[in-house]
């Protein structure tokens, strides 16, 4: 697969509770040169990568991050704060307590709440598949069609694994026609971003694949 077409579906991610402007700053030039999707950062840094980048790449942050287990209230504040200061993509947390409970009517609500908030910004739905059974994931597919989110996510990768290649397959499998999939955490070579997306996969939160042709242009 061409280079290009990969570094298209990244998600340029630095969410580390360490991150400084700095830091953001350089993945937001870095997103420039390789042409990635988004830059995927912390929230408090939105409104200086929006005027940063002034366009270049559109700017996605997290909201419910990592645990998601604030309220909908909460998360829907985030939502339109992180939007009025220019995000152009959402990645929100379910609460997976709610899953575990069995509370799908709660789940759906809080994700056709936040979608709402987006308006026509991109939402996607991080279900952290590594603390879920098949049978949950499966549910959250139906749930995240239902509410009409645009993406289901793999992981947060602050959880206890990120993405497999069987998640993305199941994913593909039982997501309606108009959800998209994101796989994320762990991605860590052109090869394995390349299996993700030939199983289904149309984009990828991974840091470490720009790090990857950087590294190869440096030697």
């Amino acid at each position: 697969m061409d280079r290009k077409k990969i570094f298209s579906a990244v998600d340029h991610t630095l969410l580390l509770q360490g991150a400084t402007w700095v830091e953001i700053k350089q993945i937001c030039a870095d997103a420039c040169t390789y042409e990635t999707a988004s830059v995927c950062i912390p929230p408090s840094y939105v409104k200086r990568a929006s005027d940063y980048l002034a366009g270049r790449i559109p700017v996605c942050t997290v909201i419910g991050f990592p645990n998601g287990y604030q309220t909908t209230a909460v998360k829907v504040f985030e939502t339109q704060d992180a939007i009025a200061n220019g995000a152009a993509e959402i990645d929100m947390v379910i609460n997976i307590g709610d899953l575990k409970d069995r509370a799908y009517d709660r789940i759906e609500e809080e994700v056709r709440q936040i979608k709402a908030a987006c308006k026509e910004k991109v939402l996607k739905v991080i279900i952290e598949t590594c603390l879920l059974t098949d049978e949950e994931k499966i549910k959250m597919c139906e749930i995240v069609t239902s509410a009409g989110a645009d993406y289901i996510k793999t992981s947060t990768g602050f959880s206890i694994s990120g993405a497999t290649f069987e998640d993305v397959e199941l994913f593909s499998k039982h997501v309606g026609p108009k959800v998209k999939i994101k796989a994320a955490g762990g991605i860590s070579s052109f090869e394995d971003a390349e299996k993700f997306m030939e199983l289904g996969a149309s984009r990828l939160g991974t840091s470490r694949i720009v790090k990857l042709a950087k590294s190869e242009q440096s030697l």
